[in-house]
Order: C-alpha cells, then structure tokens, then sequence
C-alpha cells in the first residue's frame, strides 16, 4: 500500500472499455511523514469519492488492475481507499 495526496483530477479524450464512469485523479506520492516523494501519477479513483486534497492510498501494477469492477483494464496505479487519519508511532 501507498501513501499519496490527490492534486488535481484527468479528463480523457478517449475512455478504454471497462473503464467508463472510473475518475482518473492526478496523485502525488507521500513518504511516511506526508512529505512529496517523487512525480505526481495519474491513478483511477477505485472509490469513485476521492478528490483533490484528499489523503489515499494505492496500488501499482498488477493489483491496481485487480481492484476494479473489470479486471484486467490497463492501469498503472488504483485508488484503494480514503485515509481517514494518519498516527505514526515514535521509534526508539
């Protein structure tokens, strides 16, 4: 699972079946302590109820094509789920 922040939202000129009705939203990638952490990525929102601002996690690879209705669509990341909050433990 990973850590990102979504910042903005993709609209497609063209929509690869299975994936109609599925928001494409611009995530940035987030280190443990929620700072930027490489390129922002476009990920389909799996949800369907994330938006800009919002603290998710998601997938890559072959999971992030698991975790649509149609399996199998050409994706790279998938929004899993919204966080709520975020507590991070102190290490000794």
């Amino acid at each position: 699972m990973l850590l990102g922040k979504v910042i903005g939202t993709v609209t497609p000129c063209v929509v690869y079946q299975g994936l109609e009705g599925v928001p494409l939203l611009l995530v940035q990638p987030l280190n443990p302590d929620q700072q930027p952490q490489g390129t922002p990525l476009v990920a389909a929102d799996a949800t369907r109820m994330a938006g800009p601002g919002e603290l998710v996690y998601y997938e890559g690879g072959r999971e992030a094509a698991l975790a649509l209705e149609t399996w199998f669509v050409p994706v790279d990341h998938t929004i899993i789920g919204i966080v709520d909050g975020l507590h991070l433990s102190e290490e000794p």
